[in-house]
């Protein structure tokens, strides 16, 4: 069994290297609008950095990865690819993000995409404090430090225009709310709800400043999702049967709209950079509400264990899972399986993107 597992490993990874190999040519003859895809975020993003550092939230060990490629946990929350994966597919690029804290990759890896994602964290530093992961302001760090690496790689002029025509994705925010304000008493204390909305919108507009002066120039923000969807909010939801938290919702309605008008008022700021947002709570709500219009049969549980409450370490080996995760939009009781993941990314290829496109990239989608 192990032998036939490290074949397998050894064949995936050929498999990487050779796609990374085309993909680094096609940069460097221009063919594509954008060069690569350089990930921030959370757990909805994260492929794999936490694995690396002094945290209790991971997820590389099964049943997490079942559905990967080469059926490897890598540290992402799902079964499977995540948004972010399928859009690098998308623009021509490569099938899947690699984890820059990941010590099977290196620089010729990341030059085409690379990911400073943790899962458990938030724009709030007290977010990622709680759980022990990494901060935004140490994920620009480590940007900082891939810049360098990649002006001795390929040269100022080529690693220049590389992270100039790179998309830059950031999803993150619902930890700021389920994992801070909510049950911690600090920021509540100091803040109203709006006023927080307000405060992790500030540390937005600064994170893309400090994007932009590091020379990113094609920027896609995701929007929160419903988060009072989630089938642990469901389960902990005792006085309404496990319904959504309606309240999450709104706050999540109410924060995407003020996102919007941050976006607005970015473009018009900086002149030489385009923002753009993915609405993540739309379609992942019409998913919920209608899952049999995407083929779909449970929406409100995951697939992982009881699917209420597991994450994690409760979501292992011990923990029996759904047989077809493709009948599931969640995986575990907080993250999406892979096929919800390729439907936002689907979504968000086809809208908020549409602009970084070229003809070749337009038809990828078709074919996957």
């Amino acid at each position: 069994m192990a032998t036939t597992h490290n074949a397998n490993m050894a064949k995936t990874s050929k498999f990487l290297l050779i796609w990374s190999q085309l993909i680094m040519q096609m940069v460097m003859n221009a063919e594509a609008q954008v060069s690569s895809i350089i990930v921030f975020g959370d757990s909805s993003v994260d492929a794999g950095n936490n694995n690396d550092i002094n945290t209790a939230v991971k997820s590389n060990f099964r049943p997490y990865g079942r559905d990967f490629i080469g059926g490897k946990p890598t540290g992402r929350f799902s079964n499977g690819r995540l948004p972010t994966d399928f859009i690098s597919e998308a623009f021509g690029i490569k099938p899947a993000i690699p984890a820059y804290l990941d010590k099977h990759y290196n620089i010729s890896d990341f030059a085409t995409g690379v990911c400073f994602a943790s899962a458990g964290t938030g724009l709030d530093p007290l977010t990622s404090d709680i759980v022990s992961v990494l901060p935004l302001e140490r994920q620009i760090h480590y940007f900082k430090e891939y810049q360098k690496q990649l002006k001795e790689y390929l040269g100022n002029k080529k690693a220049e225009k590389v992270l100039s025509d790179a998309l830059y994705i950031t999803s993150i925010g619902t930890n700021d709310f389920l994992e801070n304000y909510y049950v911690r008493p600090k920021r509540v204390s100091e803040y109203s709800v709006d006023k927080y909305q307000d405060f992790l919108l500030n540390l937005t507009r600064e994170f893309v400043k400090t994007l932009y002066q590091l020379g990113g120039r094609k920027i896609l923000l995701a929007g929160l999702p419903p988060m009072g969807c989630l089938p642990l909010i469901r389960t902990v939801n005792i006085f309404t049967w496990g319904s959504c938290k309606e309240e999450y919702n709104q706050v999540a309605i109410e924060y995407n709209k003020k996102l919007e008008g941050l976006v607005r008022l970015l473009s018009k700021e900086f002149k030489e950079i385009e923002v753009v947002l993915t609405d993540s709570y739309n379609i992942l709500e019409d998913i919920i509400k209608n899952p049999r219009n995407y083929d779909f049969e449970v929406a409100e549980r995951a697939c992982c264990g009881t699917g209420k409450f597991e994450v994690s370490y409760m979501c292992n080996q011990m923990t029996p899972t759904c047989y077809d995760t493709n009948k599931y939009v969640f995986w575990d009781a907080m993250h999406l399986t892979e096929k919800t993941n390729r439907i936002l990314a689907n979504n968000t290829f086809k809208t908020s993107l549409a602009n970084f496109q070229n003809q070749k990239t337009n038809n990828i989608f078709r074919r996957m």
